[in-house]
């Protein structure tokens, strides 16, 4: 400890050296501590409430931050998104460059990735089609690009390719698509909220399914099969990301394309926190939680011994995933 400081309510306060984020340590964390005041001694829907209360935290984090959203401008980030169609109010965002292609014009003449295209030799750009028809109608000439990085704006020329059935300018474009409410925020924000709880589980049988399949046809003797199995393996690799690839790629990214965007990352992460939480992996509050209902059921005694295998097994495991996920996030920011 660096610091500490006993509460009036007996709760010991600390700040520690070590910054490895926040934690809890209840008196008498086992499920067989029976002391007036530990955790075993109380009944188990107490311990629900505990052992719940992150993940509920985490989830309202997440409606709460859809509400604000909804209010400036949400995202459609997918299809059939909860709106209250009397209070929605859909607009389009800039165009925007999502990637680029190397030794293509646009990276030849400075355009960056995040920057928005505002106009095209003065004529000021709405959409995407808009802009890949402006290009290829000027194909092999030069045009001039306004574009917007940060707070600036930027006048660059480009010149482009040639060939007019291929892309001339050499970047992949997005524009986003807000929909702003007023009254319906809190409603939107908890059905959105809903609905990407759905995706996420979704999302995970997913990535699960592409890790097992992955590893099953890598023992195959067919060389078509195991670099199928390669391309699962590195879909979910990309899928996921750890406190490195967050920090070092993810964040850097929203914060260049504005508050909204980190707004939304944060949103998004607070609600996969809790989807994971909740889900019954032992060392997790679902899963300490899956273990004592279990345990109740088969009307066994749950040990400390017990306890302390099967979450220290379950701890082991994701400490071991945590490296493999650092790693990958490492690979990521090289590239």
């Amino acid at each position: 400890r660096a610091w500490s400081k006993k509460l009036k309510n007996k709760v010991l306060l600390s700040v520690n050296w070590l910054p490895l984020g926040g934690f809890v340590k209840l008196q008498g964390e086992h499920d067989d501590a029976s002391k007036k005041g530990d955790y075993g001694a109380a009944p188990l829907k107490n311990k629900a409430v505990i052992l719940l209360a992150g993940v509920v935290a985490n989830w309202l984090i997440a409606v709460v931050l859809f509400s604000i959203l909804a209010v400036v401008g949400l995202p459609k980030i997918i299809d059939n998104q909860f709106v209250v169609s009397s209070d929605a109010k859909t607009q389009l965002g800039q165009v925007t460059i999502v990637s680029l292609k190397e030794n293509y014009p646009a990276v030849k003449a400075g355009i960056q990735k995040a920057d928005k295209i505002l106009a095209v030799n003065g004529e000021d750009i709405t959409s995407t089609k808009q802009f890949i028809d402006i290009t290829k109608q000027n194909a092999g000439k030069t045009i001039n690009v306004l574009i917007e990085r940060g707070n600036n704006r930027l006048n660059q020329n480009v010149d482009l390719l040639s060939d007019s059935q291929n892309s001339v300018f050499g970047a992949n474009l997005g524009q986003s698509e807000k929909i702003k409410s007023t009254w319906s925020a809190p409603l939107v924000g908890i059905a959105i909220t809903g609905q990407l709880t759905l995706e996420t589980l979704k999302g995970l049988g997913s990535l699960v399914g592409n890790v097992v399949s992955g590893v099953v046809m890598q023992l195959s003797f067919d060389q078509s099969v195991r670099d199928n199995a390669s391309q699962k393996l590195g879909a979910a690799g990309d899928s996921v990301a750890g406190p490195i690839g967050i920090l070092g790629v993810l964040f850097p990214d929203a914060s260049r394309m504005g508050v909204e965007t980190v707004l939304l990352l944060t949103a998004i992460i607070s609600l996969t926190l809790a989807v994971m939480n909740i889900l019954p992996i032992p060392a997790l509050d679902g899963g300490r939680l899956f273990v004592t209902i279990l345990f109740r059921l088969m009307k066994k005694p749950l040990t400390k011994e017990t306890e302390e295998k099967i979450h220290g097994t379950g701890f082991a495991i994701l400490m071991i995933l945590v490296v493999i996920i650092t790693i990958l996030d490492i690979v990521k920011l090289f590239k």
